[in-house]
């Protein structure tokens, strides 16, 4: 190791004035310099104007309506999701409850699964891939004291469809491998039997609806008591024959916004019903604050005081002549009175109202009651 005295250390200090400091043998950093600060705030400068010159992807994406498979649900509306353009929506896999699709409550632990095919205008066409039933749920079916009895068919449509199904049986009992063997035959000669007399949309009607699940329960009963049979997952192998019957596209959206019209028309009616109701079924409203005062004041008060008889002797007053505006008033007056109750029933309570405290009388009550009070 090598020392240094005061002196020499001086001496490097002085020739190292008006530069760098130089780096410490223990990895000390050097004191950064004007240059350094210069080439940051460049590169800042140039990240900041890339930044503003890259555009914003989501402006980009459009809206595109799930539609599941025309044969057998008539190009129903499923879903809906984001995409820049057709080639992103292609392939697409969506999941959805057999309770969220059809509204059976009971089914909701069933997943359905479609995969986007084409797309015609925003609209996602998709194909039936299978369905399968929540972990969770296959669990609670299975206890301590039953037997499980499971499979994996592969059947063939007729019209080409090449799908993979895996059924499932409870029964309420432990039972022998032999009686398992026997139940796991059954069920299996006869899923291979339906499905070949069958298309694949109708074995998708019959997987989700509970009919082919029924015809295994009474195939399989005789053979011991079963507590519950499923068809615990599909999928689609290898699609076929593409159906060509069933409503068009076009026809559809036709369909939905008649819908639509005819939804928003009933909307309306109803509101405009419930207004007028409103209206005229209005509850007796309270007393005003001066027949309140009225009610509560003494009885001697409300009694008029007894006249001197100058008072009670009639004043004699010369007659004046009326005018030709009151004679006119006068005039008008019977024709008021004897017009017909018919006018105020096509009035509105409101008007009516305006009409009683125009004669100052109390406005309170149903229509009926102010009808009978400017009869009067």
């Amino acid at each position: 190791m090598q020392i240094k005295y005061g002196s020499e250390l001086a001496g490097e200090a002085s020739s190292n004035r008006g530069g760098e400091w130089p780096t410490c043998k223990w990895g000390s950093p050097r004191k950064t310099t004007s240059r350094d600060d210069t080439m940051a705030k460049k590169i800042s400068v140039k990240a900041r104007a890339a930044a503003r010159k890259q555009r914003d992807k989501w402006k980009n994406k459009i809206w595109y309506t799930i539609r599941a498979p025309r044969s057998p649900w008539d190009f129903k509306k499923i879903g809906e999701t984001l995409g820049e353009s057709d080639e992103h929506i292609l392939g697409r896999v969506y999941e959805m409850t057999q309770q969220e699709f059809n509204g059976d409550f009971t089914k909701m632990h069933v997943i359905l699964r479609f995969r986007v095919h084409e797309c015609v205008g925003q609209d996602a066409l998709t194909t039936f891939i299978g369905h399968h039933h929540q972990t969770d749920h296959i669990r609670r079916q299975i206890r301590r004291y039953r037997g499980k009895v499971d499979d994996v068919v592969d059947v063939v449509s007729t019209d080409g469809y090449l799908v993979r199904l895996k059924p499932l049986i409870i029964t309420q009992k432990r039972v022998q491998t032999s009686v398992k063997q026997a139940m796991r035959a059954k069920a299996r000669d006869m899923i291979i039997s339906f499905a070949s007399k069958s298309t694949f949309a109708k074995i998708q009607t019959q997987i989700l609806d509970g009919t082919l699940e029924e015809e295994i329960r009474k195939a399989v009963k005789p053979i011991y008591p079963v507590k519950s049979v499923a068809i615990r997952k599909s999928q689609l192998l290898q699609a076929g024959v593409v159906a060509g019957n069933g409503k068009t596209l076009d026809e559809i959206h036709s369909e939905e916004a008649r819908s639509e019209a005819e939804i928003n028309a009933k909307k309306a009616a109803a509101l405009a019903t419930a207004m007028d109701n409103e209206e005229e079924e209005e509850d007796v409203s309270t007393p005003s604050i001066i027949d309140a005062a009225e009610a509560m004041e003494p009885a001697s008060e409300k009694a008029p005081a007894e006249k001197t008889p100058a008072e009670k002797a009639p004043a004699k007053k010369a007659p004046a002549k009326k005018a030709p505006a009151e004679k006119a008033s006068a005039k008008a007056a019977p024709a008021e009175k004897a017009a017909p109750s018919a006018d105020y029933d096509s009035m509105k309570v409101a008007e009516l109202k305006e009409l009683l405290k125009a004669a100052g009388k109390p406005v309170s009550g149903k229509k009926a009651d102010l009808i009978t009070r400017l009869n009067e």
